[in-house]
């Protein structure tokens, strides 16, 4: 049997029932970079029946391993009762849905889309109105943590729209996450995820600032960030990115800076609008915009510390010393 297959195969659709809201287990999935491949997998691994479909197919046909039906088209998602979206931007979004041969283009629709990618409120609103406008349910979900902690199943998400919706989908979230929470109607959870990676950007900032700083006076690099995860400011965010910061091993990328740079930008967007000064934020947005006109693209963001380290004279190399990552049980 292939690995996985007996799993969409063996057990019969999984349904939930909240109230007199009924949801069927048969979902649509839209995007599959590395987040969504492994919150695909987290959805499969729980039972549920999954259409996938992506622009490059070759991303997405290693799901059907695991019990997944890949598609032709987006189309071909039509008729889900409910259909996931994770994608990069608010013009991506838009395109999967309503361009050409978008997923609500066609006579039939999907009940409801739940989008987990990271763009503007006001995009978000927009997108909001005109599904509405279809008929169509509308549920933010964006997600706190990269593909090794979704692989992890330690992912947070955070949703906001109608109340009842969540409810009547929170089984899929929370297939696909250590914890889901609603918090308020509307677009607030693009809030939360725009103030969520704006602290993203501020805490890498400082964590490369102080790793050089101690590592220039003498404090072997992976010595002081096994201090700070063990201290009163370590937290799930530095223990995962210890073992890139002391291996200096870019490549393997969680995040590309261009991508935390329009999160910077997009937090900056919102304090404006809020009235809110973020001067700690604004630092970091231009470290980020530099990191980025470097040329520092398909690597990941925690080349920041390299970057740091050459802004101070200090040269780093790989410690190549074993460390853990504090994903793993």
């Amino acid at each position: 049997m292939r690995r996985g297959a007996g799993l969409a195969h063996t057990r019969p659709p999984r349904q939930t029932t909240t109230g007199d809201k009924h949801v069927s287990a048969t979902l649509g999935w839209i995007g599959l970079g590395r987040m969504g491949e492994a919150m695909v997998k987290k959805l499969l691994q729980a039972g549920h029946t999954v259409q996938v479909w992506n622009r490059t197919r070759s991303k997405a046909e290693p799901l059907a391993e695991y019990g997944a039906t890949v598609v032709n088209s987006k189309l071909d998602l039509a008729g889900c009762d409910t259909v996931f979206t994770m994608v990069s931007t608010t013009d991506d979004l838009k395109e999967v849905l309503f361009g050409d041969g978008g997923v609500l283009t066609g006579a039939t629709r999907p009940k409801t889309v739940i989008d987990s990618s990271s763009i503007s409120q006001e995009g978000s609103a927009e997108i909001r109105a005109r599904l509405e406008a279809m008929g169509v349910n509308y549920l933010c979900a964006p997600v706190s943590g990269n593909a090794k902690v979704a692989k992890a199943g330690k992912l947070l998400l955070v949703a906001s729209g109608p109340k009842a919706l969540y409810d009547a989908n929170e089984p899929y979230l929370a297939a696909m996450s250590r914890k889901a929470m609603w918090v308020g109607e509307g677009e607030l959870a693009r809030v939360w995820k725009i103030a969520h990676n704006t602290m993203f950007g501020v805490i890498i900032q400082s964590l490369c600032e102080i790793t050089v700083l101690a590592e220039k006076a003498g404090i072997p690099r992976h010595v002081f960030l096994e201090s700070i995860n063990d201290s009163v400011l370590g937290s799930m965010y530095t223990r995962y990115k210890t073992p890139v910061l002391t291996n200096l091993t870019f490549e393997q990328v969680t995040f590309t800076p261009k991508l935390l740079l329009k999160d910077m930008d997009l937090g900056l967007g919102a304090g404006k609008a809020h009235g809110v000064p973020m001067p700690s934020a604004a630092a970091t947005r231009e470290s980020i915009a530099r990191m980025v006109g470097r040329g520092h693209d398909d690597v990941d963001f925690a080349i920041l510390l390299q970057e740091t380290a050459a802004d101070a004279g200090l040269t780093i190399a790989p410690l190549n010393v074993p460390v853990g990552d504090g994903l793993s049980s």
